[in-house]
């Protein structure tokens, strides 16, 4: 890391009375945002204090050298150089990944009471990660977080901000880490393996839902209809039939949704974007399941059957058109 004025800095440096009551100690007074460790807080301080010239082509903020404008790009690109061989983890910068290799190598003796992992200070220790605390709340919806950087993670939800933009074609993002992920796509990268059946996945969390076709496990359940499910993401999307909430609103009509991906499929009926082609005679589908759908009328697969007289159909908006058949009352 380069020299920085160190007056500057410790000028903007507002540490908590009480640190280890803080997940991240170290506040930058100019413009608020709080970081866990020393050296990322530096850092940060260039976007403040400028640098000697060197300047960020894409937002022109400026820094000290070239080599602090490149790991800057990383923030735009979603890159992240540094990866932890024993979990795969990666990290935007070197001190993240270093002070991460304290989980996996422990520190000074910090242990956690409740599952005795290892930490290189007590103010790790004391993240509520198992107390289930939630003192940060969403100003628009109320909801509650352990951490004030999930809350900023969270807001871009309501107001739809995508400030990572992939370099590749163009197409922004809300999350650094969603461009990381959406890169694969690009460069068909498959990094994670099933170990049962030998399967890769461009992304963990795919991985993991995969895991559960060879397990059966379903450990979430819903607390009204006892309905299990085997991710939480599931559970959550689920729970919204219960109550109602629709938090992901279209800007052109106003319609809400009550997942993201519907909302990103609804979003296409305004742009006319139809990604899903049928290679057999070319036509274009805005949904995948509407091309799904539509494959049967070439292979003549007809999967859907009437239970009432036997009738097969190859689609199922059919099956239901001629239930009605059976079902309309007699004058």
């Amino acid at each position: 890391m380069c020299m920085i004025n160190n007056s500057l800095i410790m000028n903007n440096l507002i540490k908590p009375e009480n640190p280890d009551t803080e997940k991240k100690a170290y506040h930058c007074n100019i413009c608020g945002k709080s970081f866990l460790q020393y050296c990322c807080f530096t850092y940060h301080q260039w976007i403040h204090a400028g640098g000697n010239g060197q300047q960020c082509d894409i937002c022109d903020k400026s820094f000290s050298n070239s080599s602090d404008v490149a790991r800057h790009t990383h923030t735009h690109t979603g890159e992240k150089p540094y990866h932890c061989d024993i979990c795969g983890k990666s990290f935007l910068q070197y001190c993240c990944f270093t002070y991460h290799q304290w989980i996996h190598t422990g520190g000074d003796g910090q242990q956690c009471d409740i599952c005795d992992k290892s930490f290189s200070n007590s103010s790790d220790v004391a993240r509520r990660t198992h107390t289930g605390e939630k003192p940060y709340h969403c100003d628009i919806c109320g909801k509650s977080f352990s951490y004030s950087s999930e809350v900023a993670r969270h807001t871009r939800t309501h107001t739809r901000e995508t400030p990572y933009h992939c370099d590749v074609c163009g197409k922004s993002f809300p999350y650094s880490s969603s461009v990381a992920r959406h890169k694969r796509t690009h460069t068909g990268e498959k990094p994670y393996h099933c170990d049962v059946c030998g399967k890769s996945f461009s992304q963990s969390s795919i991985l993991t839902n995969h895991k559960a076709t060879h397990t059966g496990e379903k450990p979430h359940h819903c607390g009204i209809c006892g309905k299990s499910f085997s991710r939480n993401s599931e559970l959550v999307t689920h729970s919204r039939i219960h109550t109602g909430e629709k938090p992901y609103h279209c800007r052109d009509c106003g319609k809400s949704f009550s997942c993201n991906s519907h909302l990103v499929a609804h979003n296409r009926i305004h742009t006319g974007e139809r990604p899903y082609h049928c290679d057999i005679c070319g036509k274009s589908f805005y949904q995948k399941s509407h091309l799904t759908s539509h494959k049967p009328i070439h292979t003549g697969v007809k999967p859907y059957h009437c239970e009432i007289c036997g009738k097969t159909f190859s689609q199922r908006r059919q099956l239901n058109r001629h239930t009605n058949i059976h079902t309309r009352e007699e004058p």
